[in-house]
């Protein structure tokens, strides 16, 4: 069967604690971030700016591009479009960390970018995938509403995101704590959340993966790389281009998943396409997060013999 007509079996009880889930790793943001973050944010503009732009704009446009490009279906087209508008995780954090990039710059831009996308993440949504030449007609299908989606997203967004920035506000040395605890688990939780779907539509994987693969491996690539070219285009810090790669790389397809089955019935190109994001993701950051850890020991090392 064609994978546009192709629906992903996902029950009301794995929806709700995908629902959980996604509001668990907004909530682990949360709680590693401060007033202060927001007024850091605020003396670096430029950065932030060029961080904001590559996010909203440019990625989705170069999504969309990319699927024109590789003449995909329908619904694993609209999938890429949808987790190119999602906004960042803290897992980029994490990986600017061990990259030893500028940490303090990426944790302002995922605080800005999670704020910013409960407006812009269903518009943009609404724009690109409206004019996608095949990808359209399921936004047409289901009378989709960026107002709607807005709602929705600002929902499982702001509620979670509220608290723990509350929380760590508060109770700052609790908050730390629980965001030591809190981030891994919900990452965990979502890993196991896609192995159970996964599990479940075994035979639907096996038939189309080959439909996603390529084009999730590109379109991830391109993420990276679109990061990585605007950090060294703007003569962004070492560090900072660090940062900014995994901030536009690196995508929250967790909530992506969790509007394909709110919104478009396990559509199966776009679950297949956001699930198998959120996996490759991972491994993709984190191998490059290794390689720049490396350099940047190796550089360390050799610093004292070259003097």
């Amino acid at each position: 069967m064609d994978v546009d007509g192709v629906t992903i079996a996902f029950s009301e009880g794995s929806l709700t604690t995908l629902k959980i889930v996604v509001g668990a790793i907004l909530f682990g943001i949360a709680l590693d971030t401060r007033a202060a973050d927001f007024a850091a944010a605020a003396r670096r503009p430029r950065a932030i700016a060029i961080g904001v732009l590559a996010q909203f704009l440019l990625l989705p446009a170069v999504t969309f591009v990319l699927t024109l490009a590789l003449g995909l279906r329908g619904s694993v087209a609209l999938g890429l479009i949808l987790v190119a508008c999602c906004p960042p995780g803290n897992v980029s954090n994490i990986l600017t960390h061990r990259a030893r990039g500028d940490v303090a710059l990426s944790v302002s831009m995922t605080a800005v970018s999670n704020v910013l996308a409960i407006v812009l993440m269903p518009l943009n949504l609404a724009f690109w995938g409206g004019l996608h030449p095949s990808g359209k007609k399921f936004l047409t299908e289901i009378d989709l509403s960026a107002v709607d989606m807005l709602l929705e997203v600002a929902l499982v967004i702001a509620v979670p995101f509220t608290a723990g920035i509350a929380l760590a506000h508060f109770l700052p040395r609790f908050a730390a704590r629980a965001h030591r605890v809190v981030g891994p688990l919900a990452f965990l939780g979502l890993g196991a959340v896609i192995a159970v779907g996964l599990a479940r539509n075994w035979d639907v994987f096996l038939d189309h993966i080959g439909v996603v693969l390529v084009a999730v491996f590109l379109h991830d690539a391109l993420a990276l790389l679109l990061g990585y070219g605007i950090g060294r285009a703007t003569r962004l810090p070492a560090g900072g281009t660090k940062a900014m790669t995994f901030e536009v790389g690196v995508r929250n397809a967790g909530l992506g998943l969790l509007l394909v089955f709110t919104y478009f019935d396990g559509l199966g190109g776009m679950a297949l396409a956001a699930a198998w994001w959120g996996v490759w993701d991972i491994i993709a950051g984190l191998a490059l997060a290794q390689i720049w850890r490396t350099r940047s020991r190796s550089a360390t090392v050799d610093e004292p013999e070259a003097a």
